[in-house]
């Protein structure tokens, strides 16, 4: 009977020892499940990374947009009051300066240079379909302000225009015009907003838009919510012993 039971218990013993390396530490069969669990966190880690970059990357083209069209806009506002051209104007013997700013020039160019701005904001409340028809719509202001810009350095019909007021007289030319280089930095404004444009009809699906960031409270817990549900459904599997990743 005493051997019996000692027989019994050097078998149990043996069974635990085989559970178990030399060193106590167990085997390759026991910590297969600790590794799959730490492959799966590391590869949900490594998603998750992924996606937060790749969110990051996305905000840093939107804003790049916005201030692209700022700029350009900014740009093309500040220059059109400022005067283009000047000449002399020949009155009863006497010559009189006269000039001529962008808006006396053509009023479209400042016009069109806050379309592009109102659009830029636009970006911000719009997104997918609508943010690429903002983003042709700014680029089409954008191109209207240069050709507008690059007209206004050779025009003369506003300068001629103002001699024509100051001599009373109609059909009186200026003479010895000369066009500032304020003409060109407009340019260089329209041609921001046209990049702008560009790149918004390019990247703008990509980007998240304003609801994104100002989400209910709500609608964040519930997905957190759900991020907690699928994390416990995947220990769960690999409690089980199953393969989450299948």
């Amino acid at each position: 009977m005493t051997d019996a039971r000692t027989e019994a218990g050097a078998a149990r013993r043996g069974t635990e020892t085989d559970d178990r390396s030399p060193g106590g530490a167990p085997t390759a069969e026991a910590a297969e499940p600790e590794a799959g669990a730490a492959g799966a966190e590391s590869a949900a880690a490594e998603t998750v990374d992924v996606a937060v970059r790749e969110r990051k990357a996305a905000r840093r083209e939107l804003t790049a947009a916005v201030l692209l069209v700022l700029v350009g806009a900014g740009v093309v506002l500040s220059v059109a009051g400022r005067t283009w051209a000047e000449g002399t104007a020949l009155v009863h013997g006497s010559h009189i300066a006269v000039h001529a700013s962008g808006n006396t020039i053509n009023k479209a160019t400042s016009a069109l240079a806050l379309l592009g701005l109102a659009g830029g904001l636009a970006i911000l409340a719009t997104r997918t379909v609508g943010r690429t028809l903002i983003g042709a719509l700014i680029a089409l202001a954008g191109a209207g302000v240069t050709v507008l810009a690059v007209q206004g350095a050779r025009d003369t019909s506003a300068v001629d225009g103002e001699a024509a007021k100051k001599a009373a007289v109609e059909g009186v030319r200026a003479v010895d015009v000369s066009h500032a280089v304020w003409p060109w930095f407009a340019a260089v404004g329209g041609v921001l907003i046209v990049l702008a444009g560009l790149f918004v009809v390019i990247r703008g699906r990509r980007w998240p838009g304003m609801s994104n960031r100002y989400e209910a409270p709500a609608g964040r817990g519930a997905a957190a919510r759900q991020r907690t549900a699928t994390n416990a459904d995947l220990w769960n599997a690999l409690d089980r012993g199953e393969d989450p990743t299948r």
